[in-house]
């Protein structure tokens, strides 16, 4: 385990014995912007997706600190710093959905502000749902969805406690999807987020994941932080999607990390067997901890979905 992932499983236990202090240091537990100080809302989300592809991309916000050790240690205007570049990053970018894990509703260490409101009203979201998995008097956060057309039959979802390490979970999100003249898709859209510390719990989450969506039968496309590389000992991507049924880009390629400086490839976007890669993208921007993820997805015909059955 290194340095990074001891701090995240032993920090929520000392952070009592220092939140005074740092608050009086005047860091994060600042409390900027207040809600009524946020950017006005003013797009109107599409009904559907009427294009041949859709642009989606999933990032670990790292609860806005960009690459540093702890939030904690940023002051409040540092990460509201860091909250605008990935905005604006965002907004460049272009994507239709984007899953965010690590995102933080108010909390006092890291602003007090909703990170996911700031963000989808800075960047352009006019829809944004998010689940709210870890929560105490101190911190609020977990995994979210921004998008640019409209959601439906969203899910907030808690997976099992698995503690020391704070809780995980996932939100979905429905998007329509039509394509020349085949019949609207209802395609599932999930942002999720798995333990980090023990491979038990990653592979425990995963199957509830799994059998969740497998009962659904809606074409979808999972993103997010799985904490681990496809060829990992618990093999907790390759398991999801054999278990429900999806592919993933170039799964061993060693030029697509994301994580721990570009050496591990903890975040991935699986998608079903009736939707197919067009591009996909990692971005070598420095948002968080995490590079973003990006990929463009095409529906396949009829005739390309029956020969991979």
């Amino acid at each position: 385990m290194n340095y990074n992932q001891l701090v995240k499983l032993y920090w929520p236990h000392v952070t009592l014995f220092v939140v005074v202090t740092l608050c009086g240091m005047q860091t994060a537990c600042s409390s900027v912007p207040s809600e009524k100080e946020l950017p006005v809302q003013s797009e109107t989300p599409l009904a559907m997706i009427t294009r041949p592809t859709l642009k989606v991309m999933t990032l670990n916000l790292a609860h806005g600190r960009k690459d540093g050790v702890n939030q904690l240690f940023k002051s409040a205007g540092t990460i509201r710093n860091n909250l605008q570049e990935i905005s604006a990053f965002l907004g460049k970018a272009g994507a239709d959905v984007v899953a965010l894990q690590e995102a933080d509703a108010p909390s006092r260490w890291s602003g007090n502000y909703d990170h996911v409101a700031l963000l989808a009203r800075e960047a352009g979201y006019p829809v944004f749902e998010s689940s709210n998995q870890a929560s105490s008097w101190f911190f609020r956060y977990g995994t979210a969805l921004l998008s640019r057309v409209s959601l439906s039959g969203v899910v907030h979802h808690t997976f099992k406690p698995s503690p020391p390490t704070m809780n995980k979970g996932y939100t979905l999100g429905q998007i329509v999807w039509e394509v020349g003249t085949d019949e609207p898709a209802l395609v599932d859209i999930v942002s999720v987020h798995l333990d980090f510390s023990r491979k038990t719990v990653r592979e425990q989450q995963s199957a509830e994941l799994g059998e969740t969506l497998s009962a659904r039968g809606n074409p979808m496309i999972i993103m997010g932080d799985f904490n681990s590389d496809w060829s990992a000992d618990e093999q907790v991507v390759r398991a999801l999607a054999e278990r429900v049924g999806l592919h993933v880009y170039r799964p061993e390629a060693d030029d697509l990390a994301t994580y721990n400086s570009g050496t591990r490839r903890f975040d991935w976007i699986l998608i079903s067997k009736q939707l197919e890669f067009v591009s996909f993208e990692v971005f070598p921007d420095i948002l968080s901890d995490h590079a973003a993820v990006m990929a463009e997805i095409g529906i396949k015909s009829s005739a390309e979905t029956a020969d991979t059955r």
